[in-house]
């Protein structure tokens, strides 16, 4: 049975109890001589004995009707929050005020709530600390793995390669005698030995720690192209401007540097490499140019992740990053990067 019908039923009782009861106790005190008045007498074509208790029933039920309708409002609205915290989903306001012992119920449910709401952000913060310190871990044992890597690549495998390649540039000198397809083929090894040597250290470049190690930006730029102007034969210059950033912001910049050297080296067969990094009309700018072969850039953007991740660096920054590039005409990759400076920047 429904609240409101429970409520109609009880209304009907209660609302007939008394009519006996006041019926009884008023013929108690002043009987009647003659009972036949009761149902001879009528009131709107109805015996008066019928009619009062019709009039009873009648405003009883209705009195159960309004009472059962306010009840299952007010039990609806309860079940219907307890449904939402069952589902993990927390009213954001306040509860509706209520008295009785409804008043309790909402009390009790709002401390629920409360309890439940605490609870959860407890557990969320407790995972992402989780997670963060497990990232970390993961991050450096990375790290140490690249560096092992790289310094076994480079002690084993890029070693064996510079020998080759000094064995191979002898070879081709010494000897006359050779037939000019042989010297076509020994040339040809010459030139995938050397394009190797470049890949080795592309990849090399690649695993080293890419942090500044307590650098600055322009100094860890400044050491990375010394470093790769004595070990390529390629001609390497920079131009470098004094910009004072902030650490997340120089850890990109360094990050899509490499990343565009590394490029460089493992496909343009470039011969120049310049590198500007100034700062213009509150832009950091920092561009790459070389001489190489080029290449289609739509073409590449949909199966590079390097380009694919040299984008996201600068998007991460607010700026931008512009690739302009031709078959046979060289690459020209260029960052811009807005600086929001504090009060006590300016």
């Amino acid at each position: 049975m429904s609240s409101i019908l429970r409520q109609m039923a009880l209304g009907a009782a209660i609302s007939v109890s008394v009519l006996v009861f006041l019926s009884a106790s008023y013929f108690f005190m002043f009987p009647l001589n003659d009972w036949s008045i009761l149902w001879e007498k009528e009131m709107l074509d109805l015996p008066f004995i019928y009619f009062v208790p019709a009039v009873s029933v009648a405003i009883g039920l209705v009195l159960g009707l309004f009472s059962g309708i306010f009840l299952r409002s007010d039990i609806g609205q309860l079940s219907e929050e307890i449904s939402q915290l069952a589902r993990g989903k927390y009213a954001d306001g306040d509860f509706p005020k209520k008295s009785g012992d409804f008043e309790k119920m909402w009390h009790s449910l709002r401390q629920l709530q409360k309890h439940l709401t605490e609870q959860t952000k407890l557990s969320q913060r407790l995972a992402n600390e989780k997670a963060e310190e497990q990232e970390k871990r993961i991050q450096k044992i990375v790290s140490e793995e690249r560096n092992r890597l790289a310094r076994e690549l480079h002690d084993s495998v890029s070693q064996q390669l510079f020998a080759a390649s000094m064995m191979m540039s002898a070879i081709n000198e010494s000897s006359d005698s050779r037939t000019e397809a042989e010297n076509r083929q020994l040339q040809m090894v010459e030139q995938m030995i050397h394009q190797s040597q470049l890949e080795m250290r592309a990849l090399l470049l690649h695993l080293r720690p890419a942090a500044l190690k307590g650098k600055t930006l322009q100094e860890g730029m400044k050491d990375l192209l010394q470093e790769l102007s004595q070990k390529v034969p390629m001609e390497v210059s920079w131009k470098m401007e004094d910009v004072q950033l902030d650490k997340g912001i120089e850890d990109h910049l360094f990050r899509i540097l490499q990343e565009s050297v590394s490029n460089t080296l493992r496909h343009s067969k470039a011969e120049t490499l310049e590198v500007l990094f100034i700062e213009r009309d509150d832009l950091v700018l920092l561009r790459v140019i070389d001489d190489g072969i080029g290449f289609k850039v739509d073409a590449a953007k949909t199966g590079s992740y390097g380009l694919q991740n040299m984008h996201e660096r600068a998007a991460q920054l607010g700026g931008t990053l512009k690739i302009v590039s031709f078959p046979g005409k060289g690459t020209k990759l260029e960052v811009k990067i807005p600086l929001v400076r504090g009060e006590k920047d300016d």
